[in-house]
């Protein structure tokens, strides 16, 4: 067996500075797009609550104009809280019939994405508009006419997700 000399043992000091510089460039140039993809999903993620929080919001409207959930007259018709939507509201058509008893709106509040602490709960991570609210200065009130993202971050398309 021919003895292999030193220097064909292994790789040298410069080709394994070389392989660290490649590798280097190659994660320089993956970390943004990861990011990119990751603030992608979750603005995607917030795309799709809203739209679920909206339309839970405008079916019970339209329940309260139908007659199927009583109101004081004083009332927007708009449901009070969140909670409404996923609690259920008692059918006043239903007696005579027609529908289910209990109206619900949603299965459960989804969560912001953009809210990373997991200690909050879901309902907690929206920020709410009520029917008498300024759309420029949205205050909670006595119900819930829309809900907003509380985040103070801009959009990949550049428009705050607050205005979403």
């Amino acid at each position: 067996m021919p003895m292999m000399n030193r220097r064909s043992a292994g790789f040298s000091f410069i080709e394994l500075l070389a392989s660290a510089a490649i590798v280097g460039l190659l994660a320089t140039v993956a970390v943004p797009f990861v990011e990119t993809t990751v603030r992608r999903q979750k603005e995607h993620d917030l795309r799709m609550a809203l739209n679920e929080i909206r339309l839970a919001i405008d079916a019970y409207k339209q329940a309260t104009s139908d007659g199927r959930i009583v109101i004081k007259p004083e009332q927007s018709g708009y449901p009070p809280t969140l909670t409404e939507l996923v609690g259920g509201v008692t059918n006043v058509l239903a007696t005579s019939g027609n529908g289910q008893p209990v109206l619900y709106f949603l299965r459960r509040i989804p969560r912001d994405p953009f809210v990373a602490d997991a200690t909050i709960a879901p309902i907690d991570t929206w920020g709410l508009r009520s029917f008498n609210s300024e759309p420029n200065n949205p205050q909670a009130g006595a119900d819930v006419f829309d809900v907003y993202s509380r985040s103070s971050l801009t959009g990949l398309n550049g428009v705050p997700y607050g205005e979403w």
